[in-house]
């Protein structure tokens, strides 16, 4: 039989399940040796063989389905890191993605853009939706708050605004890198049946995005050099990266940093503009 070293799923399993409170559950709290539900109890509740579920936490029961660990991460009540930590422990991967819409991000999230002062960044859901912003994205990028909810989607901006189109320096590159990594960040957070309205609506208003969808290509939206013709400032690089957000799959922030001290400069004086002499 495994060693508890070696049986580190049984290990998890058993953890987990002493944590769990029986009468919370319906079970009888009375008569028992150990905390937490008992192995036949958790497999009542993931309506599996008693005796499977034993196997499994004695490390002889062969490697389990995706479908018996989302059945026990459910019995177990886990959060989806746990269930992550579970399927990795079982299959030695991380389940399939389930999409969940973004609900925003925490004020935490929020602050650490704004302490970006001349640096635009923003946070987009796996829609490419944008959730946040900062003051610098504002003035550089667009003014995300002036627009209604709905419009703030980056490829809607890209193919349906001619301001945010003008100010690209080289639209045709900028649209097929966008389309390239929308359609990665999508699969990704699996919601491609979420984003069929959107690729619909796209592919009726502009044809250079439905030729762009059916090409396939796909990007990475990793780092990179982006060019604008700023209206104010005039031609500005700005060096990006992509981030994962920990914790939270369903979003991801991009930051823009000027490529020169006087890009720096200019970006500055339109965040924190000086007021006018009297």
């Amino acid at each position: 039989m495994p060693t508890e070293t070696d049986n580190r799923l049984g290990t998890y399993l058993k953890d987990r399940r002493t944590r769990l409170d029986p009468a919370a559950l319906g079970f009888s709290a009375a008569r028992r040796r150990t905390s937490g539900l008992r192995r036949e109890e958790v497999a009542q509740r993931s309506n599996i063989s008693p005796t499977w579920y034993t196997w499994l936490e004695q490390g002889r029961g062969g490697a389990p389905s995706a479908e018996v660990l989302n059945r026990i991460a459910s019995a177990l009540m886990l959060t989806d890191i746990e269930r992550e930590h579970l399927f990795l422990l079982g299959l030695g991967r991380p389940p399939e993605v389930r999409y969940k819409a973004s609900e925003g991000v925490t004020p935490r999230l929020q602050r650490v853009l704004d302490a970006l002062e001349v640096s635009p960044a923003l946070v987009k859901t796996a829609t490419w939706d944008i959730v946040a912003w900062n003051r610098a994205a504002a003035v550089v990028l667009t003014d995300y708050g002036k627009l209604p909810e709905g419009e703030r989607n980056i490829l809607r901006l890209i193919f349906g605004n001619p301001r945010i189109r003008d100010k690209q320096y080289d639209w045709d590159s900028v649209a097929r890198f966008v389309v390239g990594a929308f359609r990665v960040d999508a699969a990704r957070a699996g919601a491609i049946s979420e984003v069929r309205q959107l690729v619909d609506e796209l592919c009726r208003i502009s044809p250079e995005f439905e030729a762009l969808w059916q090409d396939n290509d796909v990007h990475v939206h990793g780092e990179g050099l982006k060019r604008l013709n700023h209206p104010i400032l005039g031609s500005i690089a700005l060096e990006y990266s992509a981030f994962a957000v920990d914790g939270r799959p369903d979003l991801g922030m991009i930051v823009y940093n000027p490529v020169t001290t006087s890009d720096a400069d200019r970006i500055r004086s339109l965040v924190n503009p000086r007021p006018a002499s009297t």
